[in-house]
């Protein structure tokens, strides 16, 4: 597993928070479009997510994924535990399909899986969530926004 981030080579002086922002991850082989299934999926990528911005937060490539058809080169291996390992601390975890043991994980892992029926781009999916954190969220996102508020003030 990779770890891709930005590093800005000159320091800001703005506050890199979005103010009512949630990590979002996205299930993708070419870390533009929301197009693999969870298993298979050669990258995640996670944003910050906020009602009026969002801005990338790091890239995480896997070496071993399963096959499209689920099929792993060695059954023994677990390919979805580094999967749900690096998507800890996500709300949200977009993808095209996931298999009923990995979304019981990622829910396990307080992360909300939500399936595409089609690919699509990553920044038209979070245009359509931004819409819905500035108006009225339906609730299984007010409870999201929610609970990261509450994490929020438990840190302070």
């Amino acid at each position: 597993m990779r770890r891709l981030r930005l590093i800005d080579s000159i320091p800001s002086t703005e506050d890199k928070e979005i103010p009512g922002a949630l990590k979002v991850a996205f299930a993708t082989q070419d870390r533009r479009r929301v197009d693999a299934h969870f298993g298979s999926a050669p990258t995640i990528v996670i944003y910050e997510v906020g009602p009026t911005g969002y801005r990338f937060v790091e890239a995480i490539e896997f070496d071993q994924v399963s096959g499209e058809n689920g099929r792993h080169l060695d059954d023994s291996d677990d390919r979805v535990g580094a999967k749900v390992e690096a998507i800890v601390g996500c709300a949200i975890l977009f993808s095209l399909a996931i298999g009923g043991m990995a979304a019981a994980r990622v829910v396990n892992n307080r992360v909300y899986p939500l399936k595409l029926p089609t690919p699509e781009p990553i920044t038209d999916v979070i245009g359509r969530l931004q819409v819905m954190m500035r108006g009225a969220p339906p609730p299984w996102m007010r409870k999201l926004l929610h609970r990261e508020t509450s994490l929020a003030f438990a840190d302070e």
